[in-house]
């Protein structure tokens, strides 16, 4: 019996495929590009061709599974929320059909509130989906990723960091590796019923502490500037983002402004996790930025 991972090429899913491996763990992982799993396959895992929101592609890769992750992937076409549920939908049929018995899923602070949250509006109608067909699940309400801050090098190479966040509010901020640990570790373990999971990294920051962390370990002033949702809408849209990412991206901002991405899990021991934002910029942020100026 496999487990099934859907977006093995990602940080998350590839650090999940490994940490599984690592433990002798069969299993089968969905790519539509072979060359980019091959280290993974070399390794013993299973590799269904095709894409995810594919009933044959599906049907193939559940064939003697006992558990899937599942992640849905960033926004990357105008029809993100219908082709993101419709995918979720099919795989949750498909699941339920070849015996699949726990579901572990990727899912967001914020999620709670439903539509008119960006990328996020999407995931409470997935979780739903899977509840709706499967007996066990868990979702993952992760934090903000500390890795995204590699969206901002240019910035921080410049010495200061603008988006619509606010300053002075807390965030949950979590490693993305952290949030592949906690999915093995449900993959991996006996459990029932349907669950909402916070995963909330080691503490809330905020903008400004943030760059404070920044300054400190990049050992140069690192400034934050508050700046206004259409300025960023404009500044995405001059960056090349299609149209319909930078609408959505600023829908998100709008309702973290608007209080509606708070968590609605509360920070416990079980939701905090222990990669701190100063070993991220050392193993992520300092070395992209010295690549950067290296070209």
């Amino acid at each position: 019996m496999s487990i099934v991972i859907n977006t093995p090429s990602g940080n998350i899913g590839r650090t999940l495929c490994n940490l599984l491996l690592d433990v002798g763990e069969s299993i089968t992982i969905i790519s539509r590009t072979p060359e980019k799993v091959q280290d993974l396959a070399a390794r013993g895992a299973r590799v269904v061709l095709g894409s995810t929101d594919d009933p044959k592609v599906l049907d193939s890769a559940f064939h003697g599974a006992r558990s899937l992750f599942w992640l849905t992937p960033p926004a990357s076409r105008p029809d993100y929320y219908d082709w993101s549920l419709g995918a979720a939908s099919a795989a949750a049929h498909s699941a339920r059909k070849h015996g699949v018995k726990t579901v572990v899923l990727l899912s967001s602070v914020g999620a709670h509130t439903g539509h008119g949250t960006g990328p996020v509006g999407v995931l409470l109608s997935i979780e739903n989906e899977f509840q709706r067909h499967l007996p066990n699940v868990a979702s993952l309400r992760a934090a903000f990723f500390m890795e995204n801050m590699q969206r901002d090098l240019h910035a921080i190479a410049a010495g200061t960091i603008y988006s619509p966040l606010p300053a002075d509010r807390p965030f949950p901020m979590v490693a993305t590796k952290d949030i592949a640990h906690k999915a093995a570790a449900y993959l991996l373990s006996s459990w029932h019923g349907h669950r909402i999971v916070g995963v909330h990294g080691p503490k809330d920051m905020t903008q400004n502490a943030v760059a404070a962390e920044l300054s400190r370990e990049l050992g140069r002033p690192i400034a934050y500037q508050q700046v206004p949702v259409e300025a960023a809408r404009q500044a995405m849209l001059g960056f090349g983002l299609p149209e319909f990412a930078a609408n959505l991206y600023c829908e998100m901002y709008q309702a973290v402004l608007d209080g509606r991405m708070d968590s609605a899990e509360p920070r416990t021991p079980d939701t905090t996790t222990p990669t701190t934002l100063r070993e991220i910029i050392e193993s992520n942020i300092k070395p992209a930025l010295k690549s950067s100026s290296a070209s």
